[in-house]
Formats: structure tokens, C-alpha cells, sequence
């Protein structure tokens, strides 16, 4: 938002200076984003021309003798049409930066004659496009005074950052108002009069909306007859410039002037090019609009216009249509004002990809009480630039405000900011701030909200106006209450597995991503997801509109983006949240990674015995394992099962489940399609693990028996091949080994696999690894033949395997 100085005065009384209106504006939350005080246009001077001369060696040059005020004549050389002797014009010297050529003057010779600096023309001051010759002002302006001082453009630009709350300030009047309230000055010109009008509008107004969910809460308009439409007065134009906005004429400046003056955008028809009723309707898919920016628009039925007989008109609250528009020729113009949805201007703005300043208002929620009164002040400003008559105000569909009334303990600013605020001060604030404060005199304040501060809605709101009018820098700083243990635990065990989870991903050479909790609706739906309730209402961009069923989209894009600029072999990992459903206990604390390329665990890119392995099933194993290991899993307990989400790989993926009920994660490389879906090429594979699955750890039991012993007897080997049938998996065959003898076997390992036809149809050999380790004795043979039938036994009894023979 930027306004001028003078503008500011204009509603403000007050004698502060630049600096202190500044620092006051950052003190109560308009921060002060830039302050431009105009010293490169206070450079320039006015000058008088001496003599002209023809210049010797230029036909189109002449040489000036120009006197700047100080009694000691420059040479200029020009070559503007109407340089003259007696003349008077605008004198820059060397070391002036020039804003319409980019250049900062130095002394230089044009054709071999000396130059003290240029007579300027309006274009190369960025005054307006006059570029035929160098400004030409009367005879009597004052030599050798600021050129910026003569004609009122020394006025310095405040700019400030508006949170999106304090729609109120999205004009110069709300501003003033806050600085008023916080003791720098008095506000001025709070009320505006109605201009009596003569005869109704001839042109009606139709509200073509649903009555339950209106999109329009309210349209005025008025006709104003007779008026001439030339260019707007320069104190106007000066100040639409000051703050980036281009003079069009005098009724398009008006309402540009109004939206930045009040915070009220408007807008006016060709009052002729208006063919019947307008009617605010929604628009009809595929109908189109040429708008003011010279664009034409598609529209569809979920955006909303004002149409008349020749269809639509302009775009509700957002831009007008060129052809009512208003030019030199515009004789009658329609004024209207109007109430819009805030959601509906957001929405169809996004869509169509337009950002005007009456979208930015209307979509932050502007004054309802000011649609009619900004109404009258557009009329009036139109009347005093452009003549005419008006005609009544015609209103329609407007419910008058309801203020909100909030019962205010003063004792809350206390509470929540520490601050010691008498309660006749908090009132004087409120009611400086156009509040409506009554109370009891003592402790409890009844506050009615204005119409201006829809972001005002229960007593915090309340204590944060009292706060930053009375004093931000008031608040003292407080030191954190001691928590009186230092080693007690502070960390949930949820926190804990988090930070061992991320801790053991880096120590495995994976970089750590964070990556937006919103994908695109395809990418949420390949992995799960889509939806209805985590479906966003607002979001960001078209390709941000569902909440993440899963790490691994953000992860796998964010890949390819990497691989795009060269960077092919990478590891990513991420801990964060994943979403199954619009509840508390739907969000999931998820454990995430992907290798790409050749970033394997053992290494990646060229080493010197041979190009790296791409990455497999292995390492995204490998990974999701140590991952668990790390949040404190039972992982000698984990079983791992053939398979996993539509998303991986059908033959090169697993689950890890606790138990037949408990899933811990998922591995394996990705599915082709899932890969061409979302634009992601290479050696991929992943993982995720979910960390919220693990069970808490039972509590220590009391034993006298060491937990850790080490056996002085040698352990023994034995190996063990069972045909199976070629659908049971190796991991089955590996439980019901240990479940044989849980004291004597330690560990057992496959290190075989065969099939051919000598086993017969669809059966495979396994051969099996087994470590049998004793504790109290050493074993005889005796004993190895019954760990032998015990191992026998329980793979035939729970996979249906024979001891090879």
C-alpha cells in the first residue's frame, strides 16, 4: 500500500515530521516497507536561457548559456526544437541521475563543445510522455529554485507491507485513522455528505443469485448526465503516478483515486454503451469478455459478472469490460458500487490469473457501511472535475451492519501481553479507533465492532488493538520459567523415535528434504489418496490441492528436479506427516527416502573398480530397516512379506509387518507407471516407515540373570535343504527354523536356492544356514540330532517342506 505525505495530511492533522510519522506507522503494525522522499526529482532546478546559439558543427544543436540563479551562466548544449533565449525550463547538472534516460549526468563535449549539464523534457523526468521539446514554464517561476518544490512533487511515498487482516488500512483514510488513534494528530473529514441527486436512475439493477449463498450483498448506483471527460486536474495525476498508477482520464481516475483514498474500489460505465437492465448474474461456461487490459477472458459458470443486454459487462468486482468503457467521448457515466464476496473475487481471480487492486480489497473484505457513501464521494468528485447532474441512488440487496458487540475484561491485556493498561486508556484507544466502547466504569468494557474491522472477533482480537496503539515496546522481555530439571525428559517418546529416525538416514548419506504437505490431485491419487475431505479450500496454486497421503510424491519430484540440473546420483530422505483423513488421529509420523541412480548404500557414481550398481530393492530394505532399528523396532522380530502398495514394484517390493495386524512400512522400487505418472525417470527405489506404528517398549522386568551372555562353548553349524513349494517364501521357512529351539539356534541364514525338474513341478530346494550356539555344555551328537528333528519337524509342520534327500 503507498500513499504520499500530503495525501496522508489530507485526512490526518497533524504536525510530525517524515520520520516520526514513519516509525510510529512500524510501532503500531503498519510496517514501513520503504520510504521514497523524492531527493532525485529535489536535484533539478529551474533555469533560465541567456542566449541560443546555433551550435557549429549540428544543424540540430544549439549552445546555451542558461542562468541557474547564482550569478554564474552554464553552457548547455541542447537539441530540443523549442530552445530558445529567454525561455524558462528545467536544469539538470552533472552528477544528476535522470529517471527517463537511466543516466546520471557528467560533464561532457557534444561535437567538440563543453556541456554542463541538459535542459530536461517531461518524458526524461518521468513527469508524462511530452517528449517534443524541454519543459517551457512561465516567465515569472522563480530562477534557481527546486523544479520538485515548484510543482508539488517533492512529496515523499510511504510504502507499507498490509497483513492480510487489516483491510481496513488498504486506504489512505483507515491509515490515518490508526495513527490518529496512537496520538499523532486528529483525524479530518470522517464523515461524507450525500450529493442530492435529481430523478431516479434509469438504468435498473437485477440480482440474479441464489438466495441461501449471494455472491453479491449489495449494489449502488447513480447516473450522473452531462459530463465532459478530459484529462484529470495534475494534483490528481501526481498522485496516481507517486504510488505506480497510469492517468487514464478524469472518471477512471476518480475511481482508481476513491480505492486508494477509502479502501473502496468502483466502477464506471459509458453510460450510452449500456444496452437495458445490468443484471448481476453468474457467467455462462464458455462466455467471453474483452477487459480493460486489452485481454480477452473465458469465463465459466462459477464466476460471477454484470451483464446487460449485450452481454457480460465486467467481471464482478475484479475488472471492467472494454466496450462500456469510459473514454473522451463519455457524456453519461453509471457509477456503481457494489458488495462482493470475498471468497468469489479470490477464487475467480485466481483462475483467470488477474491481479487488480479492486481483486486485492474485495477479496480481504472491504467496509459494507461505505458502499453507498463511496457512492457519494465518487459522485461529488465527479461533479467538481467533470460536471453534471446526478440522479438518485438506486440500492439494491443491501442489509444494513449489525455490529458485533464483545464483552472486553480489561484485565485480559494483562493476562496476555503482561501490559499494565488503566481501563480508561483501553477505552480511549478502542473509541479512537472507531470502536463503540460503553462499560462499567471499573473493569468490564462492552465493545461494538465498526463495520471496517471484520477481522475483529472476540476479546483477543480486542487486547491486540489495545496493545500495539498503547505500546509494543512496552512489553518487557521475560526470561523462560526455570523448569527446575534439567535431565528430565522433555521429548515424547514420538519426538525421540523422530530425531533417532532422522539422526540414522543422514548417517547413512542421505540428505534430508522437506517438501509441501500439498501435491497435485493425480499424484495424491497414484498413492492413495484423493480424498474429498483433504482437499483444499483455498490453495495456493492449481498444482497444490490435496493434503499427502504419502512422503514419496514430494520426494520423487523433487528428485527429477535435482537430476534436471545434473545432480542424477542423490539420496533424499524426509520425517514428517502424511494425511489419511481430515481428523487428529488420521496425520501419520512417517519416515520417507528415495535413491536414485547410482546413490546405492555402498557408494554411487564411478569408483575405481567399476561404475557403481543402480539402486534396487536391497537398498531401499536396507534403509527402512535401519530406520526402524533406529525408532527402537523389534527388528529381530519384523516380517517381512512379498508385496506392497500398488505404487511399488509387484516382484521387487515388501512389507513389514509386526504380527499379522501391525504394517511398519513398505520398500521396494517404484512402479513404472507410478514413475511415468508423475514425470519422474531413472533407478528409483523408496521406502516409508511409519514411526507412530511402533509399539511402546514394555517396561524392564526385574532379573538377576545378566541380560547379555557370552558362551564359552564353541558353537556349531549345520546346514539343512527342504523342498518347498515354489510359492512359500524364504522368510517362512526361516521363522519356523527358529521357533525350533529358541535357547540352542541363534541365527539362521539362506545361502541356496534351486529348481529344476528333478524336484518335481512348481517345488524349489532351499538350503539353510543354521548356528546353534549352547549356553551350559558342549553338544553331543545326541543333541544335534534332536535340534535336527525339531528343525525337521517344525518346516514340515508350518510350510510344508521335506528334508532334501
Amino acid at each position: 500500500m503507498k500513499f504520499t505525505l500530503s495525501w496522508l495530511k489530507e485526512h490526518l492533522e497533524t504536525d510530525a515530521t517524515l520520520e516520526q510519522i514513519v516509525e510510529k506507522l512500524t510501532d503500531i503494525g503498519l510496517e514501513v516497507d520503504g520510504v521514497d522522499d523524492r531527493a532525485s526529482f529535489k536535484a533539478f532546478t529551474i533555469a533560465k536561457v541567456l542566449t541560443a546559439v546555433q551550435h557549429p558543427d549540428a544543424d540540430k544543436l544549439r549552445v546555451l548559456s542558461v542562468d541557474t540563479g547564482d550569478g554564474k551562466p552554464l553552457q548547455v548544449v541542447c537539441g530540443a526544437p523549442n530552445a530558445r533565449a529567454g525561455m524558462v525550463g528545467v536544469l539538470g547538472r552533472p552528477g544528476d541521475y535522470v529517471p527517463g534516460l537511466d543516466v546520471t549526468l557528467s560533464v561532457g563535449k557534444i561535437r567538440g563543445v563543453e556541456s554542463f549539464g541538459m535542459m530536461c523534457s517531461e518524458r526524461e523526468l518521468e513527469l508524462s510522455e511530452e517528449h517534443d521539446g524541454i519543459i517551457d514554464l512561465p516567465a515569472d517561476a522563480p530562477v534557481g529554485t527546486s523544479y520538485a518544490s515548484y510543482i508539488g512533487i517533492d512529496d515523499p511515498i510511504i510504502e507499507i507491507g498490509l497483513t492480510p487482516n487489516r483491510a481496513d488500512c488498504a486506504g489512505v483514510h483507515g491509515i490515518a485513522r490508526d495513527l490518529a488513534a496512537a496520538g499523532l494528530g486528529t483525524l479530518k473529514g470522517d464523515k461524507i455528505e450525500a450529493v442530492k441527486g435529481t430523478g431516479e436512475t434509469p438504468v435498473k439493477v437485477v440480482l440474479d443469485q441464489p438466495a441461501d449463498k449471494p455472491f453479491c450483498n449489495g449494489f449502488a448506483l447513480r447516473l450522473v448526465k452531462g459530463v465532459k471527460n478530459t484529462a484529470s486536474p495534475q494534483w490528481l495525476q501526481q498522485r496516481l503516478k507517486a504510488i505506480g498508477l497510469r492517468p487514464i482520464n478524469a472518471l477512471v481516475d476518480i475511481t482508481n483515486y476513491v480505492t486508494f483514498d477509502y479502501g473502496r474500489p468502483l466502477h464506471v460505465f459509458d453510460a450510452a454503451k449500456v444496452k437495458g437492465s445490468l443484471t448481476v448474474r453468474a457467467a455462462k461456461d464458455g462466455e467471453t469478455i474483452l477487459a480493460l487490459d486489452q485481454r480477452e477472458y473465458k469465463l465459466s459458470s462459477d464466476m460471477y459478472v454484470i451483464a446487460d443486454d449485450n452481454g457480460a459487462e465486467s467481471i464482478a468486482g475484479i475488472m471492467g469490460g472494454e466496450h462500456s468503457g469510459c473514454d473522451e467521448n463519455t457524456t453519461d457515466v453509471l457509477i456503481e458500487s457494489a458488495l462482493w464476496d470475498a471468497t468469489m473475487i479470490a477464487r475467480t481471480g485466481r483462475q483467470l490469473g488477474i491481479v487488480t487492486d479492486a481483486r486485492y480489497r474485495f477479496e480481504r473484505g472491504v467496509d459494507p457501511e461505505f458502499m453507498v457513501s463511496g457512492l457519494e464521494y465518487a459522485t461529488k468528485l465527479v461533479m467538481d472535475l467533470c460536471g453534471g447532474t446526478p440522479t438518485e441512488t438506486d440500492v439494491v440487496g443491501y442489509q444494513p451492519y449489525t455490529p458485533r458487540e464483545i464483552t472486553f475484561p480489561v484485565s485480559e491485556v494483562k493476562r496476555l501481553t503482561n501490559l499494565d493498561v488503566a481501563y480508561d486508556e483501553a477505552a480511549q484507544i478502542l473509541s479512537g479507533l472507531g470502536f463503540g466502547v460503553s462499560g462499567d466504569g471499573k473493569a468490564v468494557l462492552v465493545v461494538k465492532v465498526p463495520s471496517w474491522r471484520g477481522d475483529v472477533e472476540g476479546k483477543a482480537d480486542l487486547v491486540e488493538e489495545v496493545m500495539r496503539i498503547h505500546g509494543l515496546n512496552e512489553i518487557e522481555p521475560q526470561p523462560l520459567a526455570n523448569l527446575g530439571n534439567v535431565n528430565g525428559k522433555i521429548l515424547t517418546t514420538l519426538q525421540i523415535r523422530t530425531r533417532m529416525a532422522r539422526r540414522m538416514l543422514a548417517s547413512r548419506g542421505m540428505m534430508e528434504a522437506v517438501t509441501y504437505s500439498f501435491i497435485p490431485e493425480a499424484h495424491a491419487k497414484a498413492f492413495g489418496g484423493g480424498k474429498p475431505e483433504l482437499k483444499l479450500a483455498n490453495p495456493i496454486a492449481s498444482d497444490m490441492s490435496d493434503m499427502r497421503p504419502s512422503l514419496l510424491p514430494g520426494l520423487l519430484v523433487a528428485a527429477q528436479r535435482n537430476a534436471d540440473r545434473g545432480f542424477a546420483d542423490l539420496a533424499l530422505f524426509e520425517v514428517s506427516g502424511t494425511y489419511e483423513g481430515d481428523k487428529p488421529e488420521d496425520q501419520r509420523r512417517v519416515a520417507g527416502g528415495i535413491r536414485r541412480g547410482t546413490a546405492g548404500v555402498e557408494g554411487s557414481g564411478r569408483l575405481w573398480s567399476g561404475n557403481a550398481t543402480a539402486v534396487g530393492v536391497y537398498d531401499a530394505k536396507a534403509d527402512a530397516l535401519a530406520a526402524l532399528e533406529a525408532a527402537g523396532a523389534p527388528v529381530d522380530r519384523i516380517q517381512i512379506e512379498a508385496g506392497a502398495p500398488e505404487w511399488f514394484h509387484p516382484g521387487r517390493s515388501g512389507t513389514m509387518k509386526l504380527g499379522p495386524k501391525v504394517v511398519l512400512g513398505y520398500f521396494g522400487e517404484f512402479h513404472p507407471d507410478t514413475l511415468e505418472l508423475l514425470d519422474v525417470s531413472g533407478a528409483l527405489c523408496g521406502f516409508e516407515v511409519f514411526i507412530d506404528a511402533i509399539p511402546e517398549p514394555k517396561k524392564k522386568a526385574t532379573c538377576t540373570k545378566p541380560s547379555l551372555v557370552l558362551s564359552q562353548f564353541q558353537s556349531v553349524k549345520r546346514d539343512f535343504a527342504f523342498v518347498v513349494d515354489s510359492d512359500v517364501e524364504a522368510g517362512s521357512l526361516i521363522r519356523a527354523v527358529m521357533s525350533a529351539d529358541k535357547k540352542l539356534i541363534s541365527n539362521a541364514q539362506v545361502f541356496d536356492i534351486f529348481a529344476g525338474a528333478s524336484l518335481g513341478e512348481n517345488k524349489k530346494s532351499v538350503a539353510i544356514e543354521v548356528l546353534l550356539q549352547p549356553l551350559e555344555r558342549t553338544l553331543t551328537e545326541e543333541d544335534l540330532e534332536g535340534v535336527a528333528k525339531k528343525i525337521i519337524e517344525a518346516v514340515t509342520k508350518q510350510t510344508g517342506g521335506v528334508l532334501r534327500g
